[in-house]
Protein backbone atom coordinates (compact mmCIF):
# COMPACT_ATOMS: atom_id res chain seq x y z
CA UNK A 1 0.00 0.00 0.00
CA UNK A 2 1.67 3.29 -0.97
CA UNK A 3 0.33 7.00 -0.27
CA UNK A 4 -0.25 7.35 -3.90
CA UNK A 5 -2.62 4.50 -4.21
CA UNK A 6 -4.96 6.02 -1.26
CA UNK A 7 -4.76 9.59 -2.94
CA UNK A 8 -6.43 7.45 -6.06
CA UNK A 9 -8.79 5.93 -3.92
CA UNK A 10 -9.89 8.71 -2.60
CA UNK A 11 -10.46 10.25 -5.70
CA UNK A 12 -12.51 7.66 -6.67
CA UNK A 13 -14.76 8.04 -3.30
CA UNK A 14 -14.85 11.58 -4.05
CA UNK A 15 -16.10 11.51 -7.58
CA UNK A 16 -18.91 8.53 -6.00
CA UNK A 17 -19.84 10.89 -3.63
CA UNK A 18 -19.67 14.15 -6.24
CA UNK A 19 -21.92 12.63 -8.68
CA UNK A 20 -24.55 10.54 -6.10
CA UNK A 21 -24.81 14.38 -4.92
CA UNK A 22 -25.94 15.46 -8.39
CA UNK A 23 -28.63 12.30 -8.31
CA UNK A 24 -29.89 13.90 -5.23
CA UNK A 25 -30.24 17.08 -6.84
CA UNK A 26 -32.63 15.65 -9.29
CA UNK A 27 -34.52 12.50 -7.33
CA UNK A 28 -34.31 13.78 -3.63
CA UNK A 29 -34.24 10.99 -1.99
CA UNK A 30 -32.68 11.17 1.36
CA UNK A 31 -30.85 7.70 0.94
CA UNK A 32 -29.57 9.05 -2.19
CA UNK A 33 -27.80 12.10 -0.44
CA UNK A 34 -26.80 9.39 2.50
CA UNK A 35 -24.69 7.60 0.19
CA UNK A 36 -22.54 10.60 -0.84
CA UNK A 37 -22.24 12.41 1.89
CA UNK A 38 -20.81 9.16 3.17
CA UNK A 39 -18.62 8.91 0.19
CA UNK A 40 -17.57 12.27 1.26
CA UNK A 41 -16.78 10.91 5.00
CA UNK A 42 -14.84 8.01 3.60
CA UNK A 43 -12.71 10.44 1.19
CA UNK A 44 -11.60 12.36 3.97
CA UNK A 45 -10.80 8.94 6.37
CA UNK A 46 -9.08 7.58 3.42
CA UNK A 47 -6.96 11.19 2.89
CA UNK A 48 -6.13 11.39 5.69
CA UNK A 49 -4.51 7.33 6.32
CA UNK A 50 -2.45 8.81 2.62
CA UNK A 51 -0.98 12.45 3.90
CA UNK A 52 -0.01 10.18 6.99
CA UNK A 53 1.66 7.66 4.85
CA UNK A 54 3.10 10.20 2.10
CA UNK A 55 5.02 11.35 5.26
CA UNK A 56 6.05 8.28 6.70
CA UNK A 57 7.68 7.71 3.47
CA UNK A 58 8.86 10.80 3.30
CA UNK A 59 11.31 9.21 6.44
CA UNK A 60 11.62 6.21 4.43
CA UNK A 61 13.13 7.13 1.25
CA UNK A 62 14.86 10.20 2.56
CA UNK A 63 15.93 9.86 5.87
CA UNK A 64 16.19 12.16 7.98
CA UNK A 65 15.58 14.66 5.63
CA UNK A 66 12.09 13.59 5.68
CA UNK A 67 9.32 16.02 6.08
CA UNK A 68 5.75 16.98 6.35
CA UNK A 69 3.92 16.47 3.09
CA UNK A 70 3.54 20.33 2.54
CA UNK A 71 6.52 21.06 0.60
CA UNK A 72 5.30 21.24 -3.20
CA UNK A 73 2.67 21.61 -5.64
CA UNK A 74 1.49 17.76 -5.55
CA UNK A 75 1.37 17.82 -2.02
CA UNK A 76 0.04 21.42 -1.41
CA UNK A 77 -3.04 20.43 -3.66
CA UNK A 78 -3.69 17.16 -1.75
CA UNK A 79 -3.43 19.11 1.37
CA UNK A 80 -5.44 21.58 0.33
CA UNK A 81 -8.45 19.03 -0.63
CA UNK A 82 -8.11 17.15 2.75
CA UNK A 83 -9.04 20.85 4.25
CA UNK A 84 -12.02 21.37 2.34
CA UNK A 85 -13.43 17.97 3.06
CA UNK A 86 -12.75 19.03 6.82
CA UNK A 87 -14.07 21.92 7.22
CA UNK A 88 -17.01 21.03 4.85
CA UNK A 89 -18.35 18.14 7.25
CA UNK A 90 -17.19 20.48 10.17
CA UNK A 91 -20.00 23.06 8.30
CA UNK A 92 -22.23 20.14 8.08
CA UNK A 93 -22.70 18.72 11.39
CA UNK A 94 -23.08 22.15 12.53
CA UNK A 95 -25.90 23.83 10.17
CA UNK A 96 -27.01 20.63 7.69
CA UNK A 97 -26.95 22.27 4.46
CA UNK A 98 -27.43 19.35 2.44
CA UNK A 99 -27.27 20.89 -1.15
CA UNK A 100 -23.77 22.56 -0.49
CA UNK A 101 -22.42 19.72 -0.92
CA UNK A 102 -22.78 20.10 -4.46
CA UNK A 103 -20.80 22.75 -5.07
CA UNK A 104 -17.82 21.66 -2.52
CA UNK A 105 -17.42 18.62 -3.16
CA UNK A 106 -16.35 19.45 -6.67
CA UNK A 107 -13.46 21.31 -5.41
CA UNK A 108 -11.99 18.96 -3.80
CA UNK A 109 -12.12 16.67 -6.39
CA UNK A 110 -10.88 18.68 -8.81
CA UNK A 111 -7.97 19.56 -6.23
CA UNK A 112 -6.82 15.87 -6.25
CA UNK A 113 -7.20 15.64 -10.05
CA UNK A 114 -4.60 19.05 -10.16
CA UNK A 115 -2.27 16.92 -8.10
CA UNK A 116 -2.09 14.01 -10.13
CA UNK A 117 -1.06 15.72 -13.12
CA UNK A 118 1.61 17.02 -11.26
CA UNK A 119 5.37 15.90 -9.82
CA UNK A 120 4.28 13.45 -7.39
CA UNK A 121 8.18 12.46 -6.42
CA UNK A 122 9.63 12.91 -3.24
CA UNK A 123 12.65 15.21 -2.44
CA UNK A 124 14.65 17.16 0.06
CA UNK A 125 13.37 20.07 0.87
CA UNK A 126 15.03 23.23 -0.37
CA UNK A 127 17.01 25.33 2.60
CA UNK A 128 14.84 27.46 2.92
CA UNK A 129 11.97 25.27 3.41
CA UNK A 130 13.86 23.24 6.14
CA UNK A 131 11.79 25.08 9.12
CA UNK A 132 9.25 23.86 11.46
CA UNK A 133 7.78 26.99 10.34
CA UNK A 134 6.67 25.38 6.86
CA UNK A 135 4.31 23.59 8.47
CA UNK A 136 2.57 26.12 10.63
CA UNK A 137 2.72 28.35 7.98
CA UNK A 138 1.45 25.91 5.40
CA UNK A 139 -0.99 24.36 7.62
CA UNK A 140 -2.97 27.62 8.82
CA UNK A 141 -2.85 29.12 5.36
CA UNK A 142 -4.50 25.84 3.86
CA UNK A 143 -7.26 25.71 6.28
CA UNK A 144 -7.83 29.61 5.41
CA UNK A 145 -8.64 28.79 1.97
CA UNK A 146 -10.37 26.11 2.46
CA UNK A 147 -13.04 28.08 4.77
CA UNK A 148 -12.62 30.97 1.85
CA UNK A 149 -13.85 27.94 -0.38
CA UNK A 150 -16.91 27.19 1.29
CA UNK A 151 -17.82 30.57 1.94
CA UNK A 152 -17.60 31.06 -1.50
CA UNK A 153 -20.06 28.05 -2.50
CA UNK A 154 -22.42 28.95 0.62
CA UNK A 155 -22.65 32.71 -1.65
CA UNK A 156 -23.27 31.00 -4.53
CA UNK A 157 -26.12 29.05 -2.85
CA UNK A 158 -27.66 32.68 -1.37
CA UNK A 159 -27.51 33.79 -5.02
CA UNK A 160 -29.40 31.28 -6.55
CA UNK A 161 -31.80 31.22 -3.23
CA UNK A 162 -32.62 34.44 -3.64
CA UNK A 163 -32.95 34.35 -7.21
CA UNK A 164 -35.70 32.27 -7.09
CA UNK A 165 -37.09 33.77 -4.44
CA UNK A 166 -37.58 37.00 -6.48
CA UNK A 167 -38.53 35.52 -9.78
CA UNK A 168 -41.69 36.77 -10.91
CA UNK A 169 -43.15 32.94 -11.78
CA UNK A 170 -44.02 31.09 -8.24
CA UNK A 171 -41.66 28.07 -8.30
CA UNK A 172 -43.33 24.54 -7.99
CA UNK A 173 -42.43 23.10 -5.02
CA UNK A 174 -39.67 19.92 -5.52
CA UNK A 175 -39.37 20.55 -9.07
CA UNK A 176 -37.10 24.06 -8.34
CA UNK A 177 -33.40 23.43 -7.51
CA UNK A 178 -32.68 26.44 -5.26
CA UNK A 179 -35.94 25.30 -3.77
CA UNK A 180 -34.11 22.50 -1.75
CA UNK A 181 -31.50 24.92 -0.60
CA UNK A 182 -31.18 25.98 3.11
CA UNK A 183 -33.21 29.13 3.62
CA UNK A 184 -31.06 32.44 2.32
CA UNK A 185 -30.61 33.87 6.04
CA UNK A 186 -28.88 30.05 7.03
CA UNK A 187 -26.61 30.32 3.78
CA UNK A 188 -25.65 34.09 4.05
CA UNK A 189 -24.84 32.96 8.35
CA UNK A 190 -22.35 30.06 6.94
CA UNK A 191 -20.74 32.35 4.18
CA UNK A 192 -19.67 34.88 7.37
CA UNK A 193 -18.91 32.35 9.75
CA UNK A 194 -16.68 30.48 7.18
CA UNK A 195 -15.45 33.56 6.30
CA UNK A 196 -14.61 34.79 9.87
CA UNK A 197 -12.72 32.26 10.73
CA UNK A 198 -10.40 31.67 7.71
CA UNK A 199 -9.64 35.32 7.95
CA UNK A 200 -8.52 34.31 11.58
CA UNK A 201 -6.77 31.66 9.83
CA UNK A 202 -5.20 33.81 6.66
CA UNK A 203 -4.28 36.07 9.38
CA UNK A 204 -2.24 33.60 11.75
CA UNK A 205 -0.58 32.66 8.43
CA UNK A 206 0.47 35.52 7.57
CA UNK A 207 2.43 36.00 10.38
CA UNK A 208 3.67 32.70 10.28
CA UNK A 209 5.00 33.38 7.13
CA UNK A 210 6.61 36.69 8.30
CA UNK A 211 8.51 34.75 10.66
CA UNK A 212 9.55 31.58 8.36
CA UNK A 213 10.84 34.24 6.23
CA UNK A 214 12.86 35.90 8.51
CA UNK A 215 14.70 33.09 9.19
CA UNK A 216 15.21 32.19 6.10
CA UNK A 217 15.74 35.13 3.59
CA UNK A 218 16.55 37.91 7.23
CA UNK A 219 13.63 40.11 6.33
CA UNK A 220 9.55 39.43 7.48
CA UNK A 221 8.50 41.31 4.07
CA UNK A 222 10.07 41.71 0.94
CA UNK A 223 6.97 42.40 -1.09
CA UNK A 224 7.12 38.49 -2.68
CA UNK A 225 4.50 38.20 -5.25
CA UNK A 226 2.87 35.71 -2.68
CA UNK A 227 3.06 37.96 0.14
CA UNK A 228 2.26 40.66 -1.93
CA UNK A 229 -1.43 38.47 -3.13
CA UNK A 230 -1.74 37.14 0.46
CA UNK A 231 -2.32 40.86 1.78
CA UNK A 232 -4.69 41.76 -1.18
CA UNK A 233 -6.73 38.81 -0.11
CA UNK A 234 -6.59 39.87 3.33
CA UNK A 235 -7.49 43.02 2.84
CA UNK A 236 -10.74 42.39 0.59
CA UNK A 237 -11.53 39.44 3.47
CA UNK A 238 -11.16 42.81 6.03
CA UNK A 239 -13.47 44.36 3.90
CA UNK A 240 -15.89 41.74 4.12
CA UNK A 241 -15.65 41.55 7.46
CA UNK A 242 -15.77 45.56 8.09
CA UNK A 243 -18.78 45.95 5.62
CA UNK A 244 -20.87 43.12 7.25
CA UNK A 245 -20.09 44.22 10.94
CA UNK A 246 -19.68 47.85 10.84
CA UNK A 247 -21.72 48.72 7.48
CA UNK A 248 -24.46 46.35 8.73
CA UNK A 249 -24.27 44.86 4.55
CA UNK A 250 -26.11 41.88 3.80
CA UNK A 251 -27.62 40.18 0.73
CA UNK A 252 -26.04 40.27 -2.39
CA UNK A 253 -23.51 42.73 -1.84
CA UNK A 254 -21.47 40.62 0.76
CA UNK A 255 -22.37 37.29 -1.51
CA UNK A 256 -20.33 38.49 -4.06
CA UNK A 257 -17.71 40.20 -2.38
CA UNK A 258 -17.17 36.77 -0.91
CA UNK A 259 -16.93 35.26 -4.37
CA UNK A 260 -14.45 38.49 -5.59
CA UNK A 261 -12.50 37.38 -2.14
CA UNK A 262 -12.28 33.11 -3.39
CA UNK A 263 -11.28 34.22 -6.80
CA UNK A 264 -8.27 36.42 -5.60
CA UNK A 265 -7.63 33.42 -3.15
CA UNK A 266 -7.50 31.20 -5.85
CA UNK A 267 -4.84 33.70 -7.89
CA UNK A 268 -2.52 33.91 -4.57
CA UNK A 269 -2.62 30.16 -4.81
CA UNK A 270 -2.74 29.33 -8.40
CA UNK A 271 -1.57 32.32 -10.37
CA UNK A 272 1.31 33.75 -8.61
CA UNK A 273 3.01 30.50 -8.85
CA UNK A 274 2.17 29.95 -12.68
CA UNK A 275 2.30 33.10 -14.02
CA UNK A 276 4.80 35.35 -11.18
CA UNK A 277 7.89 34.17 -10.24
CA UNK A 278 9.45 35.12 -7.02
CA UNK A 279 10.69 33.41 -3.72
CA UNK A 280 7.80 31.38 -3.38
CA UNK A 281 8.04 29.51 -6.95
CA UNK A 282 9.54 26.26 -5.34
CA UNK A 283 5.75 26.09 -4.82
CA UNK A 284 5.30 25.59 -8.69
CA UNK A 285 4.63 22.92 -10.93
Amino acid sequence: MTSILLFNITTVFLFAGMVLLFIYLACRKPRVFQAGFAAAIVSLGVLTAGIGLRWYESYQLLGEAGHAPLSNFYESMIFFSWTILLIYLIIHLRYRPRLLGALVLPLAFFALIGAQLSDASLNPLIPALKSNWLTYHVFTCFLGYAAFAIACCAAIAYLLKVHQEDSENTPVPGKNLASIFPPAQVLEEINYQAIMVGFLLLTLGIITGSAWAHRAWGAYWSWDPKETWSLIVWLIYAAFLHARISRGWTGRKIAWLSIAGFAATLFCYLGVNFLLSGLHSYGSM
